[in-house]
């Protein structure tokens, strides 16, 4: 068997559950909820929020069960190769590794949109010019590009600084969001008066909720980074269910509660059509002492966005480096550091990009890249599907001989449910009619990336079909594959 390059393992798991709470929190928390109030009304966009987070619970079931028994790099490359063969693999690791990329790009961008909102006329220097009415403005690239820089360049230095960095962002995150509701709940002015009309009006209270749950992959997408840092956890991977659902249960109601903050401070109403509805409520309960905790909370969220999804990122390119899929270069450890530094740089490069062409194109990216994580979640639960069993007979499970036999009734059905919900997810974004329709600027962006993923393939697939079945399950997933057959008859 070739040498296979693994990561060091010194991931904690509050680190792991900061990546992916941190990763999942970033700008939207803080500045939408005016927004999603205006097409849900209050209670809609709460009730939707909850509803998301336990959709997300039951596609987490899926999760845990893979990273137990599989605790490598590259997620759900991993697991579609698992499950189907390395044709599916590819598939599954193009879609994230995009989503994951743009992610990163867009917290960064977002950290400009912060000095925006609150230093105006620092950010808003240098105007050079307009893409799709958006003004991009040379500042707001400097300012993009130091954050990609320095976040790259901790990364590059080890998973702990950026594991102990990551947890102490959350924590300031979460004491923010504590401190704004606490204080607008008890504050003598706010009212739950001003959560009226619970729903928005006109609109059915079913129409109200389902524009919220529509946006779930993209609200909670972040819970997905934990099998990406799986081979690098220091404790037992069967911790990794219960991270992902904790990362869940605090994303959920840090949705809620900055929703609520927002809409008791005034008749919500009145303030969807400001620029930043929930940086006014604050500032009008708290003054100044309101806007600069947002601001800490919203830093520190856009923050742990960005860091987070650099490991995600980064780890994936590493997996699919060590299956040869792409350039072997991205296997390569840093002599010193131990980390995937290949993938860090490349994400860097490429997202440095990004503040040239206006945060407007970059939402057009990021919205089709919803796709690709909601394709990421099929997979998973149709693997994790394909393993679990209804009983003691034989399964899929057995081809490998790394797995016991789990005969698992009621997590199969949950599997199977998972999948159905990634389904309707995925239809929500690609159906026109749906709310959650991404449109057609979206859509062209999909259609381009599938197109330079199907030329790459036919540049790089042959070489990649030509590697041993057992010498890319033992490259993939660490195993000593024994069964030749196993890939075709997966598939």
């Amino acid at each position: 068997m070739e040498e296979r390059d693994q990561l060091a393992k010194t991931l904690k798991p509050q680190w792991v559950w900061a990546i992916a709470l941190g990763s999942a929190i970033g700008w939207g928390a803080f500045v939408q909820p005016t927004v999603w109030m205006s097409g849900s009304g209050p209670l809609g966009a709460i009730i939707g929020f909850g509803i998301g987070a336990v959709l997300m619970m039951i596609i987490a079931v899926s999760y845990g069960f893979l990273i137990e028994h599989f605790p490598v790099s590259g997620g759900e490359f991993a697991y579609a190769f698992l499950g189907f063969n390395r044709n599916h693999a590819y598939v599954a690791g193009w879609f994230l590794v995009l989503g994951y990329i743009c992610i990163v790009a867009l917290n960064a961008s977002a950290l400009s949109l912060v000095i925006k909102y609150i230093f105006p006329a620092i950010a808003e220097q240098g105007y050079m010019y307009s893409v799709a009415g958006w003004d991009v403005y040379f500042a707001e690239v400097v300012i993009t590009s130091v954050a990609l820089i320095v976040f790259a360049f901790m990364n590059v230095r080890g998973s702990t600084v950026s594991g102990q960095l990551q947890y102490i962002f959350v924590i300031c995150m979460l004491v923010g969001v504590g401190i704004l509701f606490v204080g607008s709940v008890f504050h003598p002015s706010t009212s739950i008066s001003g959560m009226q009309p619970l729903f928005k009006p006109d609109v059915s209270i079913w129409s109200s909720v389902i524009v919220i749950v529509a946006i779930a992959p993209w609200a909670f997408v972040g819970f997905d980074n934990i099998p990406q840092a799986a081979e690098e956890f220091d404790f037992s991977p069967k911790k990794g269910f219960m991270l992902i659902i904790l990362s869940l249960l605090f994303a959920g109601l840090v949705y809620i509660f900055m929703i609520t903050a927002t809409a008791i401070a005034a008749p919500w109403q009145n303030m969807t059509n400001l620029q930043w509805g929930t940086g006014d409520a604050m500032s009008g309960l708290f003054g100044k002492f309101g806007i600069l905790i947002l601001a800490v909370a919203l830093t520190m969220g856009v923050c742990t966005g960005l860091n987070g999804f650099y490991v995600a990122s980064s780890r994936l390119l590493f997996a699919m480096g060590r299956a040869k899929i792409i350039p072997s270069v991205f296997a390569k450890l840093h002599p010193t550091h131990r980390t995937p530094y290949a993938g860090i740089i490349f994400t860097c490069a490429v997202c440095l990009i990004s503040p040239w062409f206006g945060r407007q194109v970059l939402t057009w990216i990021v919205d089709m890249s919803s796709v690709g994580v909601t394709i990421a979640y099929i997979y998973t639960c149709i693997v994790a599907f394909k393993l679990f069993k209804w009983s003691n007979e034989s399964s899929l499970i057995d081809q490998y001989r790394t797995l016991p036999s789990v005969a698992a009734p009621v997590k199969k059905m949950l599997s199977l449910f998972g999948a159905l919900i990634g389904f309707v997810f995925l239809g929500l974004l690609l159906i026109p009619a749906s709310p959650a329709f991404m449109g057609v600027p979206s859509l062209i962006a999909l259609a381009i990336w599938i197109v330079v993923g199907t030329g790459f393939f036919i540049f790089k697939g042959p070489g990649f079909n030509k590697i041993e079945y057992k010498q890319l399950e033992h490259l993939i997933l660490g195993t000593n594959g024994e069964d030749e057959d196993a890939e075709a008859s997966s598939s």
